[in-house]
């Protein structure tokens, strides 16, 4: 019982504060909870599913128009990264992402520069920064990141290797390999 209401008390904060970080979330909801025992502390698969719980209950009227307006502009940004192979990925494809949700796309080029000529050969502007991503179990590893803003959404397109297309890197909600959609796989989402 009191795990579900951390899970719920965690989503919450998600949802309402825009905190992405899940291990954030968790310790926010425990402090305002007065709990101190680790222990009891909910996996973030709760989290996403009380998240997924929040957003059935109190914005079932708005969160499909929120969402379908996300996953627009996430395949607008996919069409323009087009020699990318850009792969949606994140609270966006899941399903459950808030109004402060970030767009997140991996990309794969040889370099972060031919992914931001791109973006300046379309007048964006951007800027470049680091996203750490666990591609082993137990090790986090740094890629560069192209941030840049789409109609009103920011995208955070994270640069892998052009063969980093093969393996996903870990989830940060399950642990498992992270789920990506290509544009035609977002496309059907968005018809759904």
């Amino acid at each position: 019982m009191l795990r579900r209401a951390l899970a719920q008390e965690a989503a919450r904060l998600m949802i309402e504060h825009g905190i992405e970080d899940f291990g954030f979330a968790k310790r926010k909801a425990a402090e305002r909870l007065g709990v101190t025992d680790q222990a009891v502390l909910p996996k973030n698969t709760e989290i996403e599913e009380a998240v997924a719980d929040h957003q059935r209950l109190f914005g079932a009227d708005t969160h499909a128009g929120e969402l379908a307006e996300l996953r627009q502009t996430a395949a607008s940004a996919m069409r323009m990264l087009d020699g990318f192979e850009p792969r949606l990925v994140g609270p966006v494809l899941s399903g459950t992402a808030t109004p402060h949700s970030e767009i997140h796309l991996h990309v794969f080029a040889d370099t972060p520069e031919a992914v931001a000529l791109r973006l300046l050969d379309r007048g964006i502007p951007h800027r470049v920064a680091e996203r750490r991503v666990k591609v082993q179990r137990d090790e986090a590893t740094a890629f560069p990141s192209i941030r840049f803003v789409a109609g009103e959404h920011e995208i955070d397109a994270t640069v892998f290797p052009k063969d980093g297309i093969r393996q996903a890197p870990f989830s940060p909600v399950d642990g498992k390999p992270m789920r990506r959609a290509s544009l035609a796989e977002l496309e059907i989402l968005i018809g759904e």
